[in-house]
């Protein structure tokens, strides 16, 4: 079968560091960080009480009193940031509701709107069961589809942290492989008590806003927030005439099975599956301009990935930068893939690298081009964005414009 190009028609974003794609542009552009101190609920127990939290947020600017009630938190994040894609492509009309679909990584779900539920069970109070609603991590995908009339595939990943960036890559295996006219891929999670007591728990939270790849980083800063893209064929993009932001050339995944949670410390499997991610593309290493890494902050995975770029560029590894921008959106688990494809796929329009922020001095260990100094003019066309999450779940999207 003749596989379709796949392109990018439609960005729309929902985060603590930007709601919306001209906002979170900003933020990309001048290195503004969305990581502060966290309300939504008490974080007084913890060490970190730091997090990239949408703040100020009120669902009854976006949805009516009945809707907000049903939708969980990352329900929510979800329908705003789709909506903002689909706006953005000009798809709606142009297809079929069965040949449009819905790809989605998701991650802790409606746990937030759970524990609500919970809580106010204990103390004895009549809580409605809609706060339940939201918990299975398939809901948003069956939210999405319903609240715009998608009626074609529906798919949730669930692989930790690299879930949403799967889902990107499988939506444009169903666009290449003409299953779909239309896919709404990207993912959406939300800050919970359970989440951050766990990541507190494994000791992994930076007290202070995460600094990837520097000498004395402590581990991640959590974030939440929605991401979705809308996927079309390079010929049905070009004959409707959409604006077309980018294309997904390729992809890969894998799973390391070597731990629960550490990464395979030599970096091979991170290698492979990137060069895997390549060979799908149909590209070489030398054309990849930079790489919007996992970058978590976390001592060991910061290495791994360096380590990792070294076995895939070879002598060419000094010239490709590796950033993070999860110093700027705070790790959003279940959304982190998902939010960092999309900056990719912003920062190549804007013909910038982006910054790795948070710099507190040089790890010897981590002897690579991070681009600590400031966001960089480039010409790239080109760019890799990796998500390795924990079990080992590995995904590396390959980006261009």
């Amino acid at each position: 079968m003749k596989k379709q190009r796949v392109v990018i028609t439609g960005l729309g974003v929902f985060s603590g560091s930007g709601t919306g794609v001209p906002a979170f542009t900003d933020a990309l552009m001048n290195g503004n960080s969305g990581i502060a101190p966290l309300d939504l609920f008490d974080v007084s127990p913890f060490p970190s009480r730091i997090g990239c939290q949408v703040k100020g947020y009120d669902p009854r600017d976006y949805f009516d009193q009945i809707t907000a009630r049903k939708l969980s938190r990352a329900d929510q994040f979800a329908v705003i940031a789709a909506g903002e894609a689909l706006r953005e492509s000009g798809v709606s009309g142009c297809y079929s509701a069965y040949e449009m679909g819905v790809s989605m990584g998701a991650g802790a779900a409606g746990m937030s709107q759970a524990e609500q539920w919970l809580k106010s069970r204990l103390a004895g109070q009549k809580v409605s069961p809609d706060l339940l609603r939201g918990i299975l991590p398939d809901t948003t995908t069956t939210v999405l589809a319903k609240t715009f009339a998608l009626a074609g595939y529906q798919g949730s990943v669930t692989t930790a942290c690299s879930s949403s960036a799967t889902a990107i890559g499988w939506g444009a295996d169903l666009i290449a492989t003409g299953q779909q006219k239309v896919v709404l891929a990207g993912g959406s999670d939300a800050l919970s008590l359970l989440t951050f007591a766990g990541f507190n728990a494994l000791r992994v939270v930076d007290p202070d806003p995460c600094s990837p790849f520097s000498l004395g980083r402590q581990g991640i800063s959590l974030g939440e927030g929605a991401a979705c893209l809308v996927l079309e064929s390079e010929d049905d993009a070009r004959a409707r005439g959409a604006c077309i932001y980018g294309q997904i050339l390729g992809y890969a995944i894998a799973g390391e099975a070597w731990h629960m949670t550490a990464p395979e410390p030599s970096g091979v499997t991170a290698a492979r599956v990137m060069r895997e991610a390549l060979q799908s593309a149909g590209v070489e290493s030398n054309r990849v301009g930079w790489v919007n890494a996992h970058g978590t902050g976390t001592p060991l995975n910061d290495v791994v990935e360096s380590n990792a770029m070294k076995l895939v560029f070879g002598d060419h590894f000094a010239k490709v930068p590796l950033v993070s921008t999860k110093a700027m959106t705070g790790h959003c688990l279940g959304a982190a893939g998902a939010i960092e494809a999309l900056a990719t796929v912003i920062a190549l329009n804007q013909r910038i690298i982006p910054q790795t922020l948070n710099f507190r001095g040089s790890d010897p260990e981590c002897d690579l081009d991070y681009c600590h100094d400031g966001p960089r003019s480039t010409d790239c066309r080109l760019a890799m964005s990796n998500s390795f999450a924990f079990g080992g779940n590995i995904t590396s999207l390959v980006l261009a414009r």
